[in-house]
């Protein structure tokens, strides 16, 4: 089997575990957001590639969900010293290496594609992880602050900010100029089945498909196309999703996001059985929709989801 993931970081590195799991000979390809990614001390960080290669790899800090574990922060520190910012961006010296050779690569000509495979070959992360785009794509949110309107990068947002102030409007810079990177549109055409894991809908999910052609060839690859809820009970499971959902105007709830996503393009939609009434508005909105656990309190639980969202995508498939 042949299956399509697009992942942001935490919660989309986490369901793949699952999926490993369930599908253990399954030909996995992960098309990662690159919209996080910044560039901080002449580095080129990309936040959601590596916490997908770490945390497959048995590289990742468990408790907290990104960056490397059994970290240390003494770069940092001597950075600090020299009154050389962002502080507000904690990079680990284990950290730090992935960067380094990263933004080397880069600057000796290879594309980012390529550099991510590079990595990968270190970390054996069992998946064939590619980013959405070899071109530089960042996401922008709008906000307003002591009365001026001015657009931050995503990650001062959520990081420096803590989303405290209203998101007026969120843009994923350069997107629209950016083609898809090689292999991503091939994976898509060859799938046998393409998930959405419960990654943020807006500038995690949202951003890979607003590369050109991403959200076309997911459309035509004739195969199911199956989400999973980032939302139960009305709030986001992790992180504050809520505040990009608002801003593109979108109510925090699981037949909200499946609307968001729409007919056209998603098949089915697993909901937590917390919102087990939303399953009918769902349907009402042209998707199969099923009630499951979306928990992911450990890997089992998590196993058991990515098979559910499997199970599902066989119904729909008839």
């Amino acid at each position: 089997m042949r299956i399509v993931v697009l992942a942001g970081g935490i919660g989309g590195a986490r369901f793949l575990r699952g999926l490993k799991a369930t599908a253990p000979e399954a030909d996995i390809t992960v098309i990662g957001n690159t919209g996080d990614d910044i560039h901080l001390f002449g580095l080129k960080v990309c936040p959601d590639l590596d916490t997908v290669m770490y945390t497959l790899g048995g590289g990742i800090d468990e408790e907290q969900g990104w960056g490397r574990s059994e970290e240390t922060f003494q770069v940092k520190s001597e950075l600090a010293a020299y009154g050389v910012g962002p502080e507000w961006f904690g990079l680990g010296d284990r950290d730090f290496a992935t960067h380094i050779v990263r933004t080397q690569m880069l600057g000796a000509g290879y594309p980012l594609s390529a550099v991510t495979e590079a990595l990968c070959a270190r970390w054996q992360p069992g998946v064939r992880l590619l980013p959405m785009s070899d071109d530089r794509v960042e996401t922008h949110v709008a906000v307003d602050i002591d009365g001026e309107r001015r657009a931050v990068h995503f990650q001062e947002y959520w990081v420096r900010l803590r989303a405290s102030v209203e998101a007026q409007a969120v843009v994923p810079v350069g997107a629209e100029q950016s083609t898809p990177a090689p292999g991503v549109l091939e994976s898509i055409a060859e799938a046998d089945v393409v998930l959405f894991p419960p990654s943020n809908p807006v500038v995690s999910v949202g951003t890979i498909l607003a590369v050109p052609g991403i959200r076309e060839a997911i459309a035509e690859a004739g195969v199911p196309v199956v989400g999973l809820s980032p939302i139960v009970g009305n709030a986001p499971v992790r992180g504050m999703a809520d505040k990009v959902l608002a801003a593109v105007g979108v109510e925090s709830t699981a037949a909200a996001v499946a609307r968001h996503y729409g007919s056209g393009l998603l098949d089915g939609w697993l909901v937590d059985t917390a919102d087990a009434e939303a399953a009918a508005e769902v349907e009402e909105a042209g998707i199969r929709c099923r009630a499951v656990p979306l928990m992911m309190t450990d890997l089992d639980a998590t196993t058991a989801m990515a098979n559910e969202a499997l199970a599902l995508a066989e119904e729909v498939r008839g």
